[in-house]
């Protein structure tokens, strides 16, 4: 199964597409550990790369019109694909629909043979298939994921009536095969009906991490990304990844923004001190710094957990403000019990989020007390240190391997 010169490796782990930053930074800390990890880019989107912070390989594509640039941009590929059989034991995916080596290799062996054959043809030469959802449509159904309270967050989504994006056929056929390709699947949010209530889906929080001294709460700010504001102003950081596609009218979004900015505006016109730092579309390398000049970091009062703002913003040291549904942190709290009872996250709802902000404006101890309990426990959970360790542990059981 493996080459001579692969003996000196604990194990050879491929991720297959990009994740945000966390493949990167976790191949770089599994390395570390005994690891061949590297990272494929397959991504031919420009606007996508801004959340990406590294690839070993990238694939290069020349359009969907049949050109000889095109022909052997797919033969790359394809001799990319079967020489790994030979170079990973374990090839680990991410996101909805994405289980597949590019869009030209996966439609070659979708029109010679079945759609995601060039999975099927991984496990059949017996190498390991992990998988890491990424959020509401991931193989759960709309009318499934509508019913979760106390409001409808699909009834703000952008997405709702948009069948090609998001349907209950779509979602539950791609849950369908994931839940049938996949050796391990790794989760977080406690969202678990339809295929993500399946004993291979794991709660597993510090797949998803960042790197702890890029997000390091004393992080230099260049000058021509300070803020303008007086030191006495309060700074509210919200920010929209894909702004304007995911966004209706008045600014309605699962990121709340529209709820924001009217509450903002009560604030000020209350006489705090207050300003919403709003940002959108900004690669996460440079909005970090307005994140670190921030007092306050919120982020969805509905969806019912948290996504990489709020990481971003507990491993920078800020008080973090975010709707925790109670049934997934009871889901949480049956597989990462210890997890659950550290987060120090700020529980709001719509109609809380006034009370939860305007107490925090005023107790600016308590904004530093949960702040630097948000960058410990952002360092225990969400560091790419914690993630490589968690994963050596899963993949090493995978492959039969003794773990350290």
């Amino acid at each position: 199964m493996r080459s001579l010169a692969d003996k000196a490796f604990k194990g050879r782990v491929l991720f297959v597409g990009q994740s945000y930053y966390h493949n990167w930074y976790l191949s770089r800390e599994l390395r570390k550990l005994g690891w061949k990890a590297d990272v494929l880019n397959w991504d031919p989107g420009e606007k996508s790369q801004i959340y990406y912070h590294g690839e070993d390989f990238k694939f290069v594509y020349h359009g969907k019109k049949v050109s000889i640039k095109s022909m052997i941009a797919l033969f790359r590929h394809l001799v990319f694909y079967f020489r790994s059989l030979m170079n990973y034991d374990l090839y680990h995916f991410s996101n909805a629909h994405e289980m597949q080596f590019g869009s030209d290799v996966h439609y070659l062996f979708k029109k010679l043979f079945a759609e995601y054959a060039e999975i099927g043809l991984l496990k059949k030469f017996g190498r390991k298939i992990v998988y890491a959802n990424n959020g509401c449509l991931d193989g759960v159904a709309q009318t499934s994921f509508s019913k979760w309270g106390p409001e409808c967050v699909c009834a703000i989504c952008r997405w709702q009536n948009v069948p090609a994006v998001c349907s209950d056929a779509r979602n539950l056929a791609w849950g369908k095969i994931r839940n049938r390709l996949a050796d391990y699947q790794l989760t977080i949010g406690g969202n678990r009906v339809d295929y993500n209530n399946d004993p291979l889906v794991h709660e597993v929080p510090q797949y998803y991490c960042l790197d702890q001294d890029l997000w390091a709460p004393e992080l230099p700010v260049p000058e021509k990304y300070r803020l303008s504001y007086p030191q006495e102003v309060i700074k509210i950081y919200h920010a929209v990844g894909n702004f304007a596609s995911r966004s209706a009218a008045l600014s309605k979004n699962i990121k709340c923004t529209h709820i924001y900015l009217p509450v903002i505006e009560r604030l000020k016109a209350e006489g705090h001190k207050v300003e919403l730092v709003f940002f959108h579309d900004v690669p996460n390398k440079i909005v970090r710094y307005y994140q670190a000049q921030a007092d306050i970091v919120v982020d969805m009062l509905t969806y019912g957990w948290f996504g990489a703002n709020v990481r971003e913003g507990m491993m920078l040291g800020k008080p973090c403000v975010c709707f925790l549904r109670p049934e997934w942190i009871e889901s949480i709290r049956r597989e990462v019990p210890d997890y659950v009872k550290e987060l120090p996250v700020v529980n709001a709802t719509p109609g809380t989020v006034y009370e939860v902000l305007k107490d925090l404006i005023e107790h600016p101890e308590k904004r530093r007390e949960i702040g630097r309990r948000s960058r410990e426990f952002a360092v225990k959970w969400h560091s790419a240190v914690a993630g490589a360790r968690k994963l050596d542990q899963i993949y090493s059981e995978l492959l039969h391997l003794k773990t350290n």
